[in-house]
């Protein structure tokens, strides 16, 4: 099933489950998952989907499945998803500075035909002639290393800003913001990729998605220890080297993927909370938002009392 209504009235009077299968999110978002980034961030949302479910079963005593769903239900972990109100963050334009610089610097990189476009020609021909035989494949799971550093930390008892839904649903808005925005960019600029690969090199989608991790983790624990947040960013950083060694990106790509995921992640924090109050009420477990997998489909389901 793609996507459809489970009612519960027989065990909760005035209940409904809506759930959104990953079939169904996938012919949603057919044309967008055509790009290389959304492909990327659906398998982390089905990833952190399970992760959450898991998480969450552990934390409770077992309870009967509703209509033979894998379902728990809400009243019993509503306190934990829904949890207290997120704290609004004040939005600080020096915050920004960084990231805008990375992607000002990238954009005009691509319309330069001078010194900047040196650079990037430049540093191409100096790694190529490095290690013209280079082909490592690990920036492809590195991008996500921070991200999983955070569930890690949680799930070991190193506890972080948020609950593990609210950090959660926080790597899942940077990642929507992140995939969209680059996506688009991508198509709008059009720039060929060093090895001719595609016309679909700036900026950088692994490196986007890496400091979009790294900039969550930073986010989550630099109250705990700066130094968890740095590790992070040494690893995005990595992981840009990478994409230039393979031959995939200019310079300029990496340095403007830099700033579109740290945005992504700090814009994240600037909505959440406000988007959280759509879905929850003062009494707590009105509105469940929860992962679920059902013979092989996995998916979110949205429960509530109407």
């Amino acid at each position: 099933m793609s996507g459809g209504y489970a009612t519960t009235e027989n065990i909760w009077p005035q209940k409904s489950t809506f759930i959104v299968t990953s079939e169904f999110l996938h012919n949603s978002v057919i044309v967008l998952v055509k790009s290389q980034m959304m492909k990327s961030f659906l398998i982390t949302l089905l990833m952190m989907s399970n992760l959450a479910r898991a998480y969450a079963i552990s934390s409770i005593q077992p309870i009967q499945s509703i209509d033979s769903l894998n379902i728990v239900p809400a009243d019993s972990v509503g306190r934990w998803y829904a949890g207290n109100p997120v704290a609004k963050k004040k939005f600080m334009p020096a915050a920004f500075v960084v990231p805008v610089l990375f992607a000002g610097y990238g954009f005009a990189a691509v319309y330069d035909h001078g010194p900047l476009k040196q650079l990037d020609v430049s540093t191409r021909a100096e790694l190529q002639e490095d290690h013209p035989l280079f082909a490592a494949h690990v920036d492809d799971y590195m991008q996500f290393a921070p991200a999983a550093a955070v569930y890690a930390l949680n799930l070991s008892g190193i506890k972080g800003k948020h609950n593990l839904f609210d950090a959660s649903m926080l790597y899942v808005t940077s990642a929507a913001i992140m995939g969209i925005s680059t996506h688009f960019v991508k198509q709008g600029v059009g720039r060929e990729r060093p090895d001719g690969s595609g016309f679909n090199s700036f900026p950088s989608g692994h490196t986007a998605s890496a400091f979009m991790a790294a900039e969550f983790l930073h986010q989550e624990y630099k109250d705990v220890n700066p130094w968890i947040g740095y590790a992070g960013y040494f690893v995005a950083t990595a992981t840009g080297t990478l994409r230039m060694y393979n031959n995939k990106h200019w310079f300029s790509d990496v340095v403007a993927g830099a700033g579109f995921g740290i945005a992504a992640t700090k814009i994240s924090y600037l909505v959440y909370p406000y988007m959280k109050r759509l879905f929850t009420t003062k009494k707590e477990g009105n509105f469940t938002f929860m992962p679920f997998h059902q013979q092989g489909n996995s998916g979110l389901m949205l429960s509530g009392r109407f």
